[in-house]
């Protein structure tokens, strides 16, 4: 029996009415047209990132490229020099969504975190499989470093941040080029392509996010499920890795990946903050829900004292 027909519901109820419509309007795994339509139309939030939802109005907004990869960059107010630097990376199983389906968040995040905010628009699967994303995601970091003092922004203060398979590719650049980093932001990625953890089973439909569309994007996106730029929760030593924010939803397959990998980073020496908000759903962060709201002002407020001399980042 699905966990949600249990008494009683794990989901808070103004979650599960949202729970319920996303579904019904979600496409099934497999069918990849009809699956970046619902992420382009932003009615079945298939982003989980403010899909149909304004963001707040920003100083600038520009398109450009980064290394041969689109990047949008969002600046909240110019006139400082040491503000921190996020690179963003957008969620949609590494198949999907884009610039325009993450366009509220990123501006949500940086005009809360008085950060410039560099969106990256990485090839995606299945035409461009696994190291493609990766490699995107890291020329665009070394771009964005290298252009931070133009920004008004410190070099020293480049934060990574993702949304589910964004959060992998931010977990992944953090590991490739942990001295380029300060901080990374980890909104519920998965992190183990094995996905042999409990809350696999126990949250495998009824939540949105289930177990079969999470196996069908692992499987297109490609890579060998043991290579730690695949699976972080596989790399063999985490020691040396930036701070980390990591932001789970308890009602997920994804969570105890999240739980793991925050145990490992912290057994590792790594300044690691976590945050599990009980009663919601993968995707919540930019969801008309409390708990979405929460987690950004929390994410803003970490991202604004990331890199800061003698300090640590705050939740």
């Amino acid at each position: 029996m699905s966990d949600h027909l249990r008494t009683p519901d794990p989901l808070s109820p103004q979650a599960r009415r949202l729970c319920d419509a996303m579904t019904a309007g979600f496409p099934g795994p497999g069918d990849l047209r009809a699956l970046r339509a619902a992420a382009a139309s932003g009615a079945s939030g298939a982003s989980g990132a403010g899909s149909g939802r304004t963001g707040p109005a920003v100083a600038s907004v520009s398109d450009t490229h980064a290394g041969g990869v689109p990047v949008r960059v969002y600046d909240p107010a110019p006139g400082r020099s040491d503000r921190p630097l996020v690179v963003f990376l957008h969620g949609g199983g590494w198949v999907m969504c884009g610039l325009d389906s993450h366009d509220a968040t990123c501006r949500a995040l940086a005009a809360a975190a008085g950060a410039v905010a560099v969106s990256a628009d990485y090839r995606l699967a299945p035409e461009h499989p696994w190291p493609a994303a990766p490699d995107d995601a890291l020329t665009v970091l070394l771009w964005a470093r290298a252009r931070a003092r133009a920004l008004g922004c410190d070099p020293g203060r480049v934060v990574l941040a993702g949304d589910s398979s964004g959060g992998n590719l931010a977990a992944v650049t953090a590991l490739r080029a942990p001295e380029l980093v300060a901080g990374q932001v980890l909104f519920y990625p998965p992190l183990d392509a094995r996905m042999d953890s409990a809350s696999v089973e126990t949250y495998a439909e009824g939540y949105f996010h289930t177990a079969a569309h999470m196996a069908w994007y692992w499987d297109s996106y490609g890579g060998d499920p043991e290579h730690p730029h695949v699976s972080p929760l596989r790399a063999p030593d985490l020691s040396g890795l930036p701070p980390a924010l990591i932001v789970l939803a308890d009602c997920d397959v994804l969570r105890d990946e999240g739980l793991a990998y925050a145990r490992r980073l912290a057994a590792a020496g790594v300044d690691c903050t976590l945050q599990l908000h009980p009663g919601v759903f993968h995707g919540f962060l930019g969801l008309p829900l409390p708990a979405g709201a929460t987690a950004l002002r929390a994410a803003a407020a970490w991202v604004a004292g990331a890199g800061r001399a003698g300090s640590t980042p705050q939740a």
